[in-house]
């Protein structure tokens, strides 16, 4: 049996994918366990990996997989290890934006 990686560095893998049950929303969860080091290598990956949750939602992969979660407000939130710093601020602010016009959530 091969161990799949999560966390950012994999946008194959969800990390964490439930409803949360205070607010009923469909959760979807990223790990960056990483400190952040300003380098294009983890942005890009962190926008692969939002791009791989956005896609999973608005494709339908999320509803054909679970109907009963058909209707449900999304949200994606990102935990991290560490602060992020100006450019990952910069890009999240970026994400969080084209993300709430699909009215998908965005969280850190």
């Amino acid at each position: 049996m091969r161990e799949t990686s999560t966390g950012v560095a994999n946008p194959a893998v969800i990390d964490l994918f439930g409803v949360d049950q205070k607010t009923g929303e469909v959760l979807l969860v990223m790990n960056e366990p990483r400190p952040w080091d300003g380098s294009h290598q983890q942005l890009h990956e962190m926008q692969e990996k939002f791009n791989a949750y956005a896609s999973f939602i608005l494709d339908g992969e999320m509803t054909e997989a679970h109907p009963e979660l058909a209707g449900r407000i999304a949200r994606i939130q990102l935990r991290c290890e560490y602060m992020p710093g100006k450019e990952a601020l910069a890009l999240l602010q970026a994400i969080h934006d084209q993300l709430e016009l699909q009215a998908i959530r965005v969280e850190v």
